[in-house]
């Protein structure tokens, strides 16, 4: 008496073997699957084509060149603000003498050493 193990095997042996045996049956080359696949493959630039046709066009309510620039300030104000915390909190200065011109050229004239 098989069992159902054996049944199922026996099934899946048999399904492999029709599979092979249509997959040599199908022409090669230049039959029909290659020119099945041309039209497989103009129907899916056509459909594309008529995404693209459909889509609607994206309206930007916060336009790049204005990202940018809110980009580029935040980035400004991140610096003054570690300035002044470096400066102040830091380094026991007042946070507003970072700002200063002259608090600058002091620093730099301390790293270039002039005499």
């Amino acid at each position: 008496m098989p069992t159902k193990q054996s049944e199922k095997t026996a099934a899946e042996k048999e399904s492999r073997k029709a599979r092979r045996q249509e997959k040599k049956q199908k022409p090669v080359g230049n039959g029909q699957a290659a020119s099945e696949k041309l039209t497989r493959k103009e129907q899916k630039k056509k459909q594309k084509e008529e995404k693209r046709k459909n889509k609607k066009p994206r309206r930007r309510i916060f336009p790049i060149w204005l990202r940018i620039i809110v980009v580029l300030l935040i980035c400004a104000g991140a610096l003054v603000a570690g300035l002044m915390i470096g400066y102040g909190v830091i380094g026991d200065g007042v946070p507003s003498d970072a700002l200063k011109k002259e608090t600058w050229q002091h620093i730099i004239d301390i790293v270039i050493k002039t005499d």
